[in-house]
């Protein structure tokens, strides 16, 4: 089989690239290499195996064209994307351009030239908003939703918040439209929290790997100055490893029957929740440390609480979280320690 996927050297793109690579799959990397740790994601792929690499950009409708008219293309995997909240709103077109209208070039391209192509689409759970409808409870450590006990199905309201909010739910929203009304495979997955090895976590993006950073240079070094967090850190977010979500993409592409035209939130579910200070108190029991950070206001709609309901993807897709918080949050932690010059023992 031969695939293509857009912002194949990101974070999912490049663990999705590396499972395709193993398994002996005609891969194509597309990514334009903008972000951190994509040419550490480039190499790393070349170690694996062969495939092709094009240095595109999906903003560029020709480029787009180009790559979906490959023969024997079977699936895109559409994971290029600015992803960064508080990017979008420093940049509010750069978003736009990025997230909207090159998904709009991929549509465009597939259904003049690839009909038969199925896209896989990577939205978010930004695109519900802030969950302002849902009843919570503030405990010690976390929020609790009084009413939700399997978390936020697909019926949840949508309601674009923020730049980026509005930008991936446009996006999400072309793509099922384009089932509807052009009859193309098209297939939205609105991520939770994922999480894992290849991601250059930053402050910005990617908390668990970024709080994992944290905590190794708190380990190497006790004494240093606070780092920081917005909010109180009892917002709580399900965590889906990188492992399960290239799962979940490959059982959408696998059920396109079922999937097609269809959006599914998919995360590590209530079992594999956790808040900041939850995974605090895991990285400090865990490293035999004391993280000490300072809050900041909260962020923009962030949302106080947000656990995936898996129930549509297990029924359509065949599909299940396997990856325990723990077991996820400890290959995390190998992970920001190998990028170490000198790695750490613990």
């Amino acid at each position: 089989m031969s695939y293509l996927i857009t912002g194949g050297c990101g974070f999912v793109g490049s663990n999705m690239a590396a499972y395709l690579i193993r398994k002996g799959e005609t891969v194509t990397v597309l990514d334009n290499l903008s972000r951190d740790g994509a040419f550490a994601n480039l190499t790393w792929l070349r170690s694996l195996g062969s495939f092709l690499f094009v240095h595109a950009d999906t903003r560029n409708p020709f480029e787009m064209e180009e790559a979906v008219r490959q023969p024997g293309l079977r699936a895109v995997f559409h994971l290029a994307g600015q992803v960064a909240m508080t990017t979008s709103l420093r940049s509010p077109r750069r978003d736009f351009e990025i997230n909207v209208l090159g998904s709009i070039n991929l549509l465009e391209a597939v259904r003049a030239y690839a009909p038969m192509l199925t896209v896989v689409y990577a939205s978010s759970n930004k695109v519900y908003g802030n969950l302002g409808f849902l009843d919570l409870v503030e405990g010690d450590t976390r929020y609790h939703p009084r009413d939700v006990r399997q978390g936020v199905d697909e019926s949840a309201p949508l309601e674009f918040h923020t730049p980026y909010g509005c930008s991936k739910g446009a996006a999400d929203q072309y793509m099922l439209d384009y089932a509807r009304g052009f009859g193309l495979d098209t297939v939205v997955l609105r991520h939770s929290t994922i999480y894992g090895g290849r991601q250059f976590a930053t402050f910005d993006q990617g908390w668990v790997g970024w709080f994992c950073q944290q905590a190794i240079e708190t380990m190497r070094q006790p004494e240093r100055p606070p780092f920081t967090i917005s909010g109180d850190g009892k917002q709580v977010r399900d965590l889906l490893h990188v492992s399960d979500a290239v799962a979940c993409y490959m059982a959408a592409a696998e059920h396109i029957d079922a999937a097609r035209g269809h959006a599914f939130n998919i995360g590590g579910a209530a079992e594999n929740s956790m808040s900041l200070i939850e995974l605090f108190q895991f990285l400090e029991a865990r490293l035999g440390i004391k993280m000490n950070y300072e809050r900041l206001p909260w962020r923009q709609s962030d949302q106080k609480y947000f656990v995936a309901d898996n129930a549509k993807a297990s029924k359509l897709l065949a599909w299940k979280p396997q990856v325990t918080k723990q077991a996820g949050i400890e290959a995390t932690l190998e992970w920001e320690n190998s990028k170490l010059a000198t790695p750490l023992h613990f």
